[in-house]
């Protein structure tokens, strides 16, 4: 009978299968490394964030009533988020009521419904085109690599030559009426300016969605379709038993990143159509920066405090409870349970 070595025999003196034990000096390097990055992060993401909290707090130039001279600065509370939100303004006298038509602040809940709307429309459509869009380049095809780089050039165009370029086809005598046969007001007609908004930038920003689904697709494996094919599935039973579910993170990832996109949406509007407050198609983003013109920095740091809270919100939602997937916390939390379960 052949002896042999048991792993944990004194001649061997270790254990063969254990496994090495992680050096005590490992962890102090990697925060090493990692400090001067999060130090960047800090002073470039965190500084504007709280700099910008603490001036919402800060009063703006305003005439005291008491002695009839303007005064700067001052904590005020929170007075400039109910400025926004509520509508609120102080009379020259110092009474507090609401404020007058023609008040910027008037305009903050028709610019948030603006935005809203802007948001809900174009990402839904992104979605569903830049879906169709990464299927078409995720086949074999002899085109392919020109079909990607025909895709990508809307994305490429800067925003400010987009907007040009679609300003001059919604022109009364433009392309699109010419198309149409019609004269619509594209650029003051209140709803035909909101739709051509919402045209421009479904046509710049679907490429950016289907390349990031068609790397969720690329990762589904072929075998699976002929697996399918061979039960005799249909093309549209792939698509919604195979394709979709299992491109749903990146997916999901997709619409989270341009749902914040849209959001801060500036730009296009304000090119196309107009920078006024007041404009049918004005967003958040356009109240900040004419109240900034106007020199009111601090109530400008405190809308711009309820745009990060907004999408903070609507980002820990989508992330928490949407299953958009960005930091790979489910496939995290799978591999722990599945060590559990390996112990036990």
């Amino acid at each position: 009978m052949s002896t042999s070595l048991r792993p944990d025999s004194p001649a061997t003196g270790k254990r063969a299968d254990a496994p090495a034990a992680k050096k005590p000096s490992d962890t102090g390097k990697a925060f090493g490394l990692v400090t001067p990055a999060l130090c960047v992060l800090a002073v470039v993401i965190g500084y504007p964030i709280v700099r910008a909290i603490w001036l919402s707090f800060q009063s703006n130039r305003r005439l005291d009533p008491a002695t009839g001279v303007f005064v700067d600065g001052g904590f005020a509370g929170l007075d400039n988020y109910l400025y926004w939100i509520t509508n609120r303004c102080m009379s020259p006298s110092g009474v507090v009521g609401a404020c007058p038509p023609g008040v910027l602040a008037t305009d903050f809940w028709p610019a948030v419904k603006i935005t809203l709307f802007f948001t809900v429309v174009t990402v839904a459509l992104e979605a569903i085109l830049g879906m169709g869009m990464a299927m078409i380049m995720n086949r074999p095809s002899k085109m392919r690599g020109l079909i990607r780089a025909a895709v990508l050039v809307p994305w490429a165009i800067p925003t400010a030559v987009t907007a040009k370029l679609w300003q001059f086809m919604f022109a009364p005598n433009g392309i699109v009426n010419s198309l149409l046969g019609k004269d619509i007001a594209w650029t003051t007609d209140p709803w035909a300016a909101r739709f051509a908004v919402i045209i421009a930038d479904v046509w710049k920003t679907t490429p950016f969605m289907a390349l990031l689904i068609l790397a969720g697709l690329q990762m589904i494996d072929r075998d699976l379709y002929e697996a399918a094919r061979v039960d005799g599935a249909n093309a549209w039973q792939s698509f919604t038993r195979i394709t979709l579910p299992l491109v749903r993170p990146a997916l999901m990832v997709a619409i989270l990143f341009r749902t914040l996109d849209a959001l801060r949406m500036y730009d296009l509007p304000v090119i196309m159509i107009s920078a006024s407050s007041n404009a049918p198609t004005a967003t958040i983003s356009q109240l900040v920066v004419e109240d900034m013109r106007q020199g009111n920095f601090n109530s400008a740091s405190a809308l711009s405090t309820l745009i990060f809270l907004l999408i903070f919100a609507v980002a820990f939602i989508m992330i928490r409870f949407l299953g958009a997937d960005v930091g790979g916390a489910a496939k995290r939390r799978e591999a722990r349970k599945a060590q559990r379960k390996a112990k036990r």
